[in-house]
């Protein structure tokens, strides 16, 4: 056994460190938190101080026991978890669980997994911090609070299954009110002119005219006061400008920027980050500074000198505006600024270019521009043309990296160059255009712009924002917007060669693609808690308890007395709203059936939104019909709900049984005899044909066909959430872009298979270790189940990865020798 052992959060992490350290250490995963707060139960002594309750998993028990057996052997041991407060938080966790002697334990941090940082590191070892732990303590028992008290009341009030989070529960708010906003939007035309010039050179280019006008009709009095016009350059300015460059990436503009620029979600953004971090390539991925390193300074500045030259070289320091920045000390940046491309998987070289990019470029020059306004005026009016010109003079840092924008940013500009000209230089005029342009409801948040609100409201910090985003998109709260937008009519107006025509054009708006939508469970459920909890969901207060955090991270609170604040108002609300508040279930009556005259209403059912005829005091039974998944009970129309009751369409027969069109809980389908047949996305079940209907039929029916057999047993393959897979047996096997998944050969599958089999045999042994039982692979495919000197071998049909522990005690027990009992000895007789 080595000296000392080195404990990480992660396997992979353990790999790269143990190639730095040498023989004397031993480094091992605690796979994150080896100890949390039960799942069935508060686990919170509120009585007691709020004593939080801490268990170690079922799973995670053979893990601690390993750990512990290798922690009493080693000299020393070294807790070397992520250096923010969830790390430190899980060192307490190994210190406590695994019994660690103080004087034998030390604590070290690393903000990059390279062998200059793990051996500063060693060298620099301290104390667990228990400030900090307090403050990950504080959040933990806080969350668990509010989301076991909460969510309880929202089943009772709403619907079973739902469930409440101090976070969560304020992003669904944001994102609901910004629709509200969208539905209430009502846009305003008016017409926006353009006009193209020509010089005397015969160089084209465009100018806008500064107002607007609100209707046609002024539209086209103004093109008709430039008929026949003289047009001259009446001012020309050109001034110089710069440029500079974005600091380097935080954990929330890494997010932002990897949204806008690669398209990756959040929750991919920090999965890739990890990998990258742990390969020793970046730095740590969760932090909400700025600052670099004097060493990472001097490195880019080789890089840039060496790649771009002297003068592209500018040494900036940045400081950040996150008032509680307070997890790792430096920003997100490569480990090694020379080396610009690793050899990567095609997510993580896509993920490190830009970080690369966007830390070099943060010490480099400005861009210096020169930017000329040119005003043209006309002799029959007195408004003014205005065109814009941008010339790069010097490129600096936009010769590697230009920040991203959202749509809420962008700005309709002129780019580039305006030809050369002179005041009082006479101009042609080609066209005047007036366009019809309406005013622009506010933007969808999209993933990126949600996690750059919250940072700007001061909620969360930068391990939350992907778990949230991911928590609220699970719960159904929000969902990914697919409607690509409605054709919009607009009117232009064009004048050209003295004449003036009309055209009709047309545009596509409201596109919700990829941005985030709130469901109607969404918004009942937000509706509810801002009407009783008002206080959880009020921004300033989420805001004030994350300041709270960083106080007690700093020593300056405690924790316990910030509990007790928070519960003594927070108790007898939820027990009076338990008590006296209404059901809500977001309904709205939208008129009379004209067959029975009962009354029609939508509302929130069993299984999600509906339309029902009639009411629970009828003397017949309501009727109910789900509403589609692009509609939703704010704006679903009387007559499309009335519609709805048409389903289900009776389509025909096909092979001797009855094919028809509905709606059912998880969306619109076809029903083939007993099978049901998902819709995509353009079917329509009010519309959709027997054809059609055929063709889903025929495409299901041929994506459930065997591809092949493995010991006796069909191979399928299909597409999921997750990607491509493989079922074999009852299990999923996912297919990684090793394999051809188009072309799977048989010895593909079997090695698919035979590798999830051995997963799922290493999932059971973990659990068996602690009584002694292992598994060793056999001839033939078979396996052996060993304990002590007492060998089964199982038949080639047992699963030996769906056995039970009390199933492999039984074999063993049956195998086991019994001990024969010893003969009493016979009684000796007188004689």
């Amino acid at each position: 056994m080595a000296k000392n052992l080195v404990i990480v959060e992660s396997p992979a992490k353990a790999k790269t460190i143990e190639k730095f350290l040498g023989k004397d250490f031993k480094v091992e995963s605690s796979f994150g938190h080896i100890a949390d707060l039960p799942s069935k139960e508060l686990g919170v002594d509120v009585e007691n101080d709020f004593e939080p309750k801490y268990i170690v998993d079922k799973d995670k028990k053979a893990l601690v026991k390993k750990l512990k057996d290798l922690a009493d052997k080693a000299e020393t041991i070294w807790l070397a978890s992520d250096e923010d407060r969830e790390g430190e938080a899980i060192s307490w966790h190994l210190a406590e669980e695994l019994g660690l002697e103080q004087k034998k334990t030390k604590r070290i941090v690393f903000n990059s997994v390279t062998k200059s940082a793990i051996q500063k590191a060693i060298e620099n070892p301290r104390e667990i911090n228990y400030n900090l732990v307090n403050a990950q303590q504080a959040r933990r028992v806080l969350d668990r609070l509010v989301g076991y008290q909460l969510s309880p009341v929202l089943w009772k009030k709403i619907k079973p299954g739902l469930s409440a989070g101090r976070v969560q529960s304020v992003a669904v708010r944001l994102i609901v009110e910004r629709e509200r906003d969208i539905e209430a939007f009502t846009p305003v035309a008016s017409f926006k002119i353009v006009a193209e010039f020509k010089t005397a050179s015969g160089s084209v280019f465009s100018a806008k005219l500064g107002k607007t006008f609100n209707t046609q009709a002024e539209a086209e009095a103004f093109l008709e006061s430039n008929i026949a016009a003289d047009f001259s350059v009446s001012k020309l300015d050109k001034k110089p400008a710069k440029k500079s460059p974005s600091a380097p990436f935080t954990t929330s503009t890494l997010q932002q920027e990897a949204s806008r620029k690669l398209y990756f979600s959040v929750g991919r953004t920090m999965q890739v980050a990890q990998r990258l971090y742990e390969a020793g390539l970046i730095t740590y991925m969760r932090t909400d500074s700025v600052n670099l390193s004097d060493e990472a300074i001097n490195s880019a500045k080789d890089a840039i000198i060496k790649n771009y030259g002297e003068k592209y070289s500018k040494v900036r320091s940045f400081t950040g505006k996150s008032k509680g920045a307070q997890e790792a000390h430096e920003a997100v940046r490569p480990t090694d600024m020379g080396n610009q491309s690793p050899s990567l998987e095609r997510d993580q070289s896509k993920l490190y270019d830009l970080i690369w990019k966007r830390t070099v470029a943060s010490q480099m020059s400005d861009a210096q521009l020169e930017r000329t306004n040119v005003k043209i005026k006309a002799n029959k009016h007195a408004e003014e043309f205005t065109a814009n010109g941008e010339v790069i003079k010097f490129d600096g840092f936009l010769k590697v990296y230009m920040e991203g924008q959202d749509d809420e940013d962008i700005v309709e500009e002129q780019e580039g160059m305006l030809p050369a000209m002179k005041e009082g230089e006479k101009l042609i005029n080609n066209f005047i255009s007036a366009t019809e342009r309406f005013s622009r409801p506010p933007y969808r948040f999209t993933e990126a712009s949600l996690v750059k609100k919250l940072e700007e409201l001061g909620i969360g910090r930068p391990s939350t924002y992907a778990p949230t985003i991911s928590t609220i998109l699970n719960r159904g709260y929000v969902e990914k917007g697919t409607v690509e937008g409605t054709e919009r009519k607009y009117t232009q107006l064009v004048l050209e060669a003295g004449q003036i025509k009309e055209k009709s054009l047309s545009e596509m708006v409201g596109s919700e693609k990829g941005k985030m939508v709130p469901t109607d469970i969404g918004m009942i459920v937000t509706d509810f808690l801002v009407s009783n909890f008002s206080n959880i969901l009020d921004y300033n207060f989420t805001a004030q308890v994350e300041e709270d955090f960083d106080e007690i991270a700093s020593g300056e609170e405690d924790w316990k007395k910030m509990m007790k604040n928070f519960y003594k108002d927070f108790e007898p609300n939820v027990k009076d709203v338990e008590e006296n508040a209404d059901r809500a279930s977001g309904e709205r009556i939208l008129g009379k059936d004209p067959k029975t005259g009962k009354q029609v209403s939508v509302r929130l059912g069993r299984f999600g939104p509906m339309v029902q005829i009639g009411t629970v005091d009828d003397e017949e039974k309501p009727s109910f019909a789900s509403l589609m998944p692009d509609q939703s009970l704010n704006t679903i129309t009387y007559e499309e709900a009335m519609d709805l009751f048409k389903l289900p369409r009776k389509l025909g027969v096909y092979k001797g049984e009855e094919v028809e069109a509905n709606v059912g809980r998880y969306g619109p389908y076809v029903k083939f005899g007993k099978k049901f047949i998902s819709m995509e996305q353009h079917d329509d079940p009010m519309e959709i044909t027997m054809e059609r209907a055929q063709e889903l039929i025929v495409a299901k029916e041929k994506a459930e066909a065997p591809i092949a057999q493995y010991e006796g047993k069909d191979v399928q393959k299909g597409v999921g959430r997750f990607g491509p897979f493989i079922k074999w047996n009852g299990m999923f096997i996912n297919v990684n872009k090793k394999y051809d998944f188009d072309n799977l050969s048989q010895a593909d599958i079997e090695e698919l298979i035979e590798v999830k089999k051995q997963k799922e045999i290493d999932k059971v042994v973990q659990n068996w270790e602690e009584e002694g039982i292992r598994i060793e692979k056999a001839r033939w495919g078979r396996h052996n189940i060993i304990k002590g000197k007492v060998k089964v071998e199982l038949a080639k049909t047992v699963d030996a990865a769906k056995m039970s522990l009390e199933e492999a005690q039984k074999l063993i027990d049956k195998k086991t020798p019994k001990k024969k009992a010893k003969a009493k000895p016979k009684a000796k007789t007188k004689k």
